[in-house]
């Protein structure tokens, strides 16, 4: 009678767990709903301290204007015409530079990653140009290349070459050498080894250096502008304080932080489409 009673006992002891439900769509859906309020309300509120701080005397509203005040010269330049005028010829020259030095960096930075000799032959130049900032070249490039577009859009070429460059051979460098031991036993030839070992493993690293250059593009160029343009958004926010027309200069400066926002996830969806066989973490 009393191992009748413990029975069940023992069944429920050692019952298996009730398998874990797996997450579905609609979790996904609400943390990205989460993320995307947590970002509007962060951005709401800087922008409501930036309406309210000059209103209320709490910063100068000659230096600082109200956001508001900034939003509606940002609508006359763009009624205008003046700021897709300044926003044109600023993309124009980012994106060239910025197209040249990774069509010109990935594949260098390919070679001397995995061709020793190349990387010997090299490595001297690399290490005096890299560490030569961009700006400090800037009225060398405009000697020999003049104040048109062309010195422009070198100078925003040579900055993006570097982090594009560093990261390609780092990331060829630093390929699993156990991917590499079974690549070989595979009797794969060299093109196919570069083709499937090496080119996907070094991807996520170089979109790395290119979300980088991507950055610096918008950067160097606004200070190349700044020294000898007629037109770009440098051009507008420069002539803008000198002339004393703060809103305009700050209308300008949120443009350029839109672009680089903007620019910035356009690299970041690339990158998922390229890696888009890699586990995310915690997966």
């Amino acid at each position: 009678m009393t191992a009748l009673l413990e029975t069940p006992s023992r069944t429920e002891d050692h019952a298996p767990p009730a398998p874990a439900r797996p997450r579905g769509a609609v979790a996904r859906l609400a943390d990205a709903l989460l993320t995307a309020v947590g970002k509007v309300v962060a951005i709401a509120v800087v922008l409501a301290v930036w309406e309210i701080a000059p209103r209320f005397g709490l910063v100068d509203s000659t230096f600082l204007p109200p956001f508001s005040t900034v939003l509606e010269s940002w609508w006359d330049l763009a009624v205008s015409g003046k700021l897709l005028d300044n926003t044109q010829a600023s993309l124009v020259r980012s994106l060239s530079g910025f197209g040249l030095a990774v069509a010109a960096a990935v594949p260098l930075g390919l070679l001397i990653g995995w061709y020793k000799p190349v990387a010997n032959l090299l490595s001297p130049l690399l290490e005096v140009f890299r560490n030569t900032a961009a700006l400090a070249l800037l009225p060398v490039f405009v000697l020999l290349l003049g104040i048109g577009e062309t010195s422009k859009i070198a100078i925003v070429c040579y900055a993006c070459t570097w982090p594009v460059l560093l990261n390609t051979i780092s990331a060829v460098r630093a390929v699993d050498p156990t991917l590499l031991r079974l690549a070989r036993s595979m009797d794969l030839s060299g093109f196919r080894l570069f083709q499937k070992v090496i080119l996907p493993s070094a991807v996520p690293t170089v979109f790395t250096g290119v979300r980088l250059a991507g950055a610096l593009s918008i950067l160097v160029l606004v200070a190349a502008e700044m020294v000898g343009a007629k037109a770009g958004l440098g051009y507008l926010i420069n002539a803008s304080q000198f002339n004393f027309a703060i809103p305009q200069m700050y209308a300008g400066i949120i443009t350029l932080s839109a672009i680089g926002v903007l620019f910035n996830q356009v690299l970041v969806a690339l990158e998922r489409r390229f890696t888009s066989w890699r586990v995310p973490v915690g997966a």
